[in-house]
């Protein structure tokens, strides 16, 4: 199994298949979670049985790029495993079906919803079979639910992903995920907490609750519960799950319960990752975001009073169309004014049938060379907050041997410790990329 992408849509390494059923996973955090389902789905319809196995690519859709790379790796995948089925499925597959279907090295296009259902699979057409056998792709907007699909564990991780909300009803001008992904539906509570539960049962110390727009999470439910409610809910009904993280979230929308368990919940780590995009309040306005520049410094601002030492990271895109030298420094100032410290820096990149492809487009050599501006700031904020953590003594999850994550997510070099286990360490330095820890003690997960 395969499973590359911890945010954005880079591919990090090339994946090895076997026979059986192999998942390629690109993008979020969501994409992860939904590729343990999908494995498990498709197993159940014996694609595991074919002779030769099969591949199935989640792929993602938020950039250009993302969609290449995809593709790029489906044709790999061809060239070495000429007897295997290759299935791609994902935002990108939903969002454009036929580019896929085009492609000789492709068996079958499965929706975001199809995906997850293991008659999706039965059935697989065999090779050189008409387009029309090759989708099955319906409308992600008749959907109007989404089910808490229970998995027992998440392959190759040392940190399990729960989904508590999946779709979006904003439409951001530059974003193509809705269309992927359909309209924001909640996983009822009751639901997530079980999940959680089992998944804390199988040894996973730290749970991701994840989903499209997951500060949206509960307006569809009975009662309208809030993220906050959600995750007190876990952390009371679920004692024995020792850290609870929460993916990117939209600032604007969190709730006076959720900032209350930031502040109290010692459980709930001090980390967030912000979807703030730019420091502009006229980009904002052109993106059709919610918040303002002051709202997320403010924000950022009274987390810390809340709950010092938390940290930020952020989703930035540099170059959206009309972007002027002036308004790209405001959101170079932003790094700073937020303290952010985990950045990740998109090159505008238009995306189809959106009405930021529609504007204005900067000079491609422009973007490039604000993108890495952006990327230079987000390095020195980042190199900083290292350095400033020297000293102090922290408790990183063991991702993999020799390597792990502090509570507010920076990457540590530790000499102790088994992947899923939490160590207990005090901080010697840096090398510039990571801390260097000494161990103090382990803390079986």
């Amino acid at each position: 199994m395969a499973a590359l992408a911890k945010k954005g849509p880079a591919l990090s390494g090339d994946p090895v298949f076997s026979k059986g059923v192999d998942v390629v996973t690109f993008g979020c955090r969501l994409n992860t979670y939904e590729s343990e389902v999908m494995r498990r789905e498709a197993e159940s319809a014996g694609l595991g049985a074919l002779e030769g196995g099969a591949i199935i690519f989640n792929t993602c859709a938020v950039t250009g790029e993302a969609v290449r790379q995809a593709k790029q790796s489906i044709r790999k995948a061809r060239r070495e495993n000429p007897q295997a089925r290759i299935i791609v499925t994902g935002c990108a597959a939903q969002t454009e079906p036929q580019n896929f279907v085009a492609m000789d090295e492709v068996d079958l296009v499965l929706g975001n919803e199809e995906k997850l259902k293991a008659h999706s699979y039965r059935g697989l057409p065999d090779f050189g079979v008409n387009d029309t056998e090759k989708a099955r792709v319906n409308d992600i907007f008749s959907v109007r639910e989404t089910a808490g699909h229970m998995v027992d564990a998440i392959e190759g991780r040392a940190r399990a992903f729960v989904q508590v909300q999946n779709g979006c009803d904003h439409r951001c001008t530059f974003c193509i995920i809705p269309y992927g992904r359909g309209n924001s539906r909640s996983v009822p509570m009751g639901a997530v907490v079980e999940q959680v539960k089992r998944l804390s049962g199988n040894g996973y110390a730290e749970i991701v609750l994840t989903g499209v727009d997951m500060t949206s999470f509960g307006a569809d439910l009975p009662g309208s519960p809030k993220l906050g409610k959600l995750v007190k809910t876990i952390l009371k009904q679920v004692p024995d799950v020792k850290r609870l993280r929460l993916s990117s979230i939209d600032s604007i929308e969190a709730d006076d319960d959720l900032l209350d368990a930031i502040a109290t919940e010692p459980r709930l780590m001090p980390h967030l990752h912000l979807s703030l995009q730019s420091g502009d309040d006229m980009i904002l306005k052109r993106m059709k975001r919610r918040h303002n520049r002051d709202q997320s410094i403010r924000f950022c601002q009274d987390l810390r009073r809340l709950r010092p030492g938390i940290v930020f990271g952020a989703d930035i895109i540099a170059g959206f169309p009309t972007e002027t030298d002036a308004m790209f420094e405001k959101s170079l100032e932003i790094v700073e004014e937020c303290g952010l410290t985990h950045l990740h820096v998109f090159p505008f990149s238009p995306r189809q049938g959106t009405p930021a492809a529609r504007m204005p487009q900067l000079r491609r050599e422009l973007v490039k060379q604000r993108a890495a501006r952006l990327r230079a700031a987000g390095d020195a904020a980042y190199r900083s907050h290292l350095s400033s953590l020297a000293g102090t003594r922290q408790s990183i999850l063991v991702e993999r041997e020799g390597l792990g994550r502090t509570e507010g997510f920076t990457l540590a070099a530790v000499s102790a410790g088994a992947p899923g286990e939490i160590v207990d360490a005090a901080i010697a330095g840096d090398d510039g990329v990571r801390l260097i820890a000494a161990p103090l003690a382990a803390r079986a997960a």
